[in-house]
């Protein structure tokens, strides 16, 4: 199927099926033809599109079928707003009705089965934004949970790198994570360690993805401000291909050790 076709509405892509069953529209498929029943700005594409159909074989009640299909296809799919949430943090307003931050980040974390893959650029008063994290890990042994951070050092700070990866593990330990709870595995990206501003990079992503399926990506970070306080906007998406695609992206950085471990 070609690419004009598949960006044809269901109603058009009807049309031009009822077209090719009835003889109104046939082969060879010019764009005059196509234009009584499209748009002109349309008509050449998609005039392109069937003859490439007829030209592999298919005779017109197998385009009429097969354009039927795509139709019903469509139709079917549950609109985007079935699929994707507006989070947001802020000042209440009236006639707002978007999710809370803090709450979507805690449902998350509270329905997580088997994996969770966290992604932050600044942790702040961790322990009560990932006590719902820390306590789910108690509760199931077996869920794996992967965060990636940033470690920053400070304008001025000329400390070796291996000192501020070991300050920074020990201040998570110690007051970023629910303490008396299993701790998650902890990747950094060594470039935010570089002396050399020209060198220097940031692990800048705020996203959440859950069992393989829901994710969360959002401006707000992991701070207790961002979940309850500051103005942010994220979006909560259900959608396997996009996690997947996410998880990898993580996963092919650790592979190639661009990233590497703290805990």
């Amino acid at each position: 199927m070609q690419e004009p076709l598949l960006a044809l509405a269901p109603s058009d892509l009807r049309a031009v099926a009822s077209a090719l069953r009835t003889g109104r529209l046939c082969p060879p498929y010019h764009p005059t033809s196509v234009q009584r029943m499209l748009s002109s700005a349309v008509a050449a594409e998609v005039s392109s599109g069937l003859q490439e159909l007829a030209a592999s074989g298919m005779p017109p009640p197998a385009i009429a079928r097969t354009l039927d299909l795509l139709a019903a296809s469509c139709e079917s799919r549950p609109p985007l707003e079935d699929l994707i949430d507006l989070v947001t943090t802020g000042p209440e307003v009236r006639g707002v009705t978007n999710r809370d931050t803090c709450v979507v980040v805690r449902e998350l974390f509270h329905k997580a089965e088997e994996s969770v893959l966290v992604a932050g650029y600044a942790v702040y008063q961790g322990q009560r934004v990932f006590q719902a994290l820390a306590d789910r890990m108690q509760e199931r042994g077996d869920l794996k949970v992967r965060m990636f951070l940033d470690i920053q050092r400070k304008h001025g700070d000329t400390s070796a790198a291996s000192e501020l990866v070991a300050r920074f593990a020990q201040r998570f330990r110690a007051s970023q994570w629910p303490s008396g709870r299993p701790l998650p595995e902890v990747y950094y990206d060594p470039r935010s360690l570089a002396t050399d501003p020209k060198d220097c990079a940031a692990l800048h992503a705020k996203c959440i993805v859950v069992d393989g399926f829901e994710i969360f990506v959002s401006s707000a970070n992991f701070t207790e401000a961002a979940q309850h306080k500051n103005i942010e906007v994220g979006l909560r998406l259900r959608s396997p291909v996009i996690a997947e695609r996410i998880v990898r992206f993580f996963d092919s950085l650790v592979q190639a050790s661009r990233l590497d471990r703290l805990i």
